[in-house]
């Protein structure tokens, strides 16, 4: 942890608002009788800074809230309000003013800085180094302070051994048992072929369900440059009649291995499980394994491999081993945003060659902070499925699809009740199949309730 400390003592070093801590005070002339004085507002600022590198803070606190009623110094006293608390240990207060200047403007990077140092000494490592990576973006910033900063970001990936991510509310859906929205399809009685009308549960259902979910991560050192890995994550969707509840969870454990400040793989086996109407649909086996490779303090490329061997309950055609691999790039944009794009790959080896297919696809996002303390997401994919044979109860040729999906995320960490931020989803999947059966679309809106610990 010291090596943490020295880095962070190194930060102050970018304030460039207050002369050097050894300048005299006018304090200083006063100290053996009664003068005053006649100062401007910014002839008071310049001794308030003075107080403040000088570490007098009970002296300079007075004279900030004396400059408080200067409406042109809001920010100067808001930033100096902020940065008294924090030196004297008040970090909650100094959490919440310093989010509330990036709220107004969020390219403030020493504001950033001092909240990113803020949320390291509560011990909130995961949020503190997302605003370090924002910071080290700015253009203007000395070398020497982004050495620090991936200094420091360094540390707190090798230190940083859990986090948790909880939500829940409500998910009015259009189509909560996924199915097709036609009222008729066309199946094969041999040759030919014949319209069948469908009735009403093999058709699209809407409702309006409680969500939640849950995700979890800890990570251990167990020896130099190795880590061991504990993944949990659930979500789920539970309805009046439940006969559409939805639950999924998968559990994995493995090594992280850190091969260099740039360069970090792992492995872990996993278990998952999935659950439908109250009743277990499928359980999967297997593993993962990925690379995260720091192509520099603004861009990021991640790798990885999934193997897993389904077993389905309902259908035991569809048994069989999953494979799939991954690779996404991401770049800080903006100083406060993300971008990133996905290439993916997956094989679906399913017992019945009806149901196994090949499939490729892609996912572009962007995400980030905006004014008036709101953040955003916003992503769109599409991909296409080949599958081996035909099903030819439906058709006399495999089948094909063309896989759309886009989804749009804003919250606000602005706001809090007990600790939790609202936030509002929409996203939207089409599924373009050559068999009408399997034609489905389905948008989902969620209004939730977001803590991150």
């Amino acid at each position: 942890m010291n090596r943490l400390l020295a880095a962070l003592l190194a930060l102050p070093a970018l304030a460039s608002i207050a002369e050097p801590a050894r300048a005299d005070s006018i304090l200083d002339q006063c100290v053996s009788h009664t003068c005053k004085a006649r100062l401007t507002a910014d002839e008071m600022l310049n001794e308030v800074q003075k107080l403040v590198l000088a570490r007098r803070f009970d002296e300079a606190r007075p004279m900030i809230a004396a400059l408080a009623a200067v409406p042109s110094l809001h920010f100067e006293v808001q930033f100096l309000t902020g940065y008294v608390a924090e030196q004297t240990g008040d970090y909650k207060h100094a959490e919440g003013i310093f989010r509330a200047i990036l709220v107004e403007d969020p390219k403030q990077t020493r504001v950033r800085l001092e909240l990113a140092r803020t949320l390291l000494a509560q011990g909130k490592t995961q949020a503190a180094d997302h605003q370090f990576r924002l910071a080290a973006q700015a253009d203007d910033l000395p070398v020497e302070i982004t050495r620090t900063i991936r200094q420091v970001r360094s540390i707190l990936r090798s230190k940083r051994a859990w986090t948790l991510n909880v939500d829940f509310g409500i998910a009015p859906d259009s189509n909560i048992n996924n199915a097709t929205g036609a009222d008729s399809i066309t199946v094969m009685f041999g040759p030919i072929p014949l319209p069948l009308t469908l009735n009403q549960a093999a058709r699209a259902t809407s409702g309006t369900g409680v969500t939640g979910s849950i995700d979890s991560n800890l990570r251990l050192p167990i020896a130099k440059n190795t880590a061991l890995l504990v993944d949990f994550d659930a979500a789920g969707t539970f309805y009046r009649t439940h006969q559409f509840d939805d639950l999924a969870g998968e559990i994995a454990t493995g090594l992280e291995f850190t091969l260099s400040p740039k360069l970090h793989v792992r492995a872990e086996g996993l278990v998952s499980q999935h659950d439908f109407g109250g009743t277990v649909i499928s359980r999967q086996v297997g593993g993962k394994g990925g690379a995260e490779f720091n192509l520099s303090d603004s861009q990021r490329l991640g790798l990885q491999i999934d193997a897993r061997h389904t077993t389905a309950f309902f259908d035991h055609g569809y048994d069989g081993w999953q494979v799939s691999g991954y690779a996404t790039y991401e770049r800080v944009v903006a100083r406060s945003m993300i971008a990133s794009a996905s290439l993916y790959a997956r094989r679906d080896g399913a017992a019945d060659p009806a149901y196994a297919n090949k499939e490729f696809g892609g996912l572009i996002g962007l995400g980030g902070e905006l004014p008036k303390g709101f953040n955003f997401g916003v992503s769109g994919g599409v991909s296409r499925a080949v599958y081996d044979a035909p099903s030819y109860f439906f058709s006399l040729d495999p089948r094909r699809d063309w896989r759309f999906n886009a989804r749009l995320t804003v919250g606000n960490r602005a706001i809090r009740v007990l600790g939790f931020s609202p936030s509002f989803s929409v996203s939207y999947a089409r599924n373009a199949s050559s068999i009408e059966y399997y034609r489905t679309q389905r948008l989902r809106f969620r209004f939730a309730l977001a803590r991150y610990f």
